[in-house]
């Protein structure tokens, strides 16, 4: 039986969503030092949504990728694979939904402070309720600890991806459309 080989639309939203998740940090960390908005200074808004902006869009994009998955006849897993490439489609399930996690509870967290969601400047979109202070540290704990498991996670693959590479077992070909 040939094998089947990975969609390229997986391998796109593969590197896009690494992208986007790079710059969520990134973006998160430089956002969180900007000093307190105030009268004068009402420059953090434009961090602050285009960070949303990202979330939401990498929300997409998983349930994007997610469907792919599930409807192209390209398998993650099969009955005849090893341990190691069960825990390897574990880890992929398991960042999907600590991206998932963290893009919902970041919406969540700024539904319930009371500032407005727009995405990409062109949809708005609705809060679930008024401003709770309670549910927004709830939601940005939450926020704050999926990130923190999913770079966790994502450390993990770049070093299972570094293995392969140095492996030379040409898994890591996939990714790059090598093979």
């Amino acid at each position: 039986m040939p094998e089947i080989r990975t969609p390229r639309a997986i391998i796109a939203l593969h590197w896009i969503l690494a992208a986007s998740v790079i710059f969520l940090f990134v973006s998160s960390w430089w956002m969180l030092a900007l000093p307190l908005p105030s009268n004068l200074f009402t420059y953090r808004e434009l961090p602050f949504q285009l960070h949303k902006n990202v979330g939401l869009t990498l929300l997409v994009l998983i349930v994007a990728m997610l469907f792919i998955h599930f409807v192209s006849k390209y398998k993650a897993v099969n009955s005849q694979q090893n341990r190691l490439e069960l825990w390897a489609h574990i880890g992929h399930y398991l960042i999907y939904f600590f991206v998932a996690t963290c893009c919902l509870s970041g919406y969540m967290s700024s539904s319930y402070s009371g500032w407005s969601t727009t995405l990409w400047w062109l949809v708005e979109i609705p809060a679930w309720t008024n401003e709770n202070d309670e549910l927004n540290i709830l939601f940005s704990d939450i926020h704050g600890w999926a990130s923190w498991a999913l770079l966790i996670l994502i450390a993990m693959h770049v070093a299972a991806a570094l293995y392969h590479a140095f492996k030379d077992d040409k898994l890591i070909n996939k990714m790059f459309r090598l093979d």
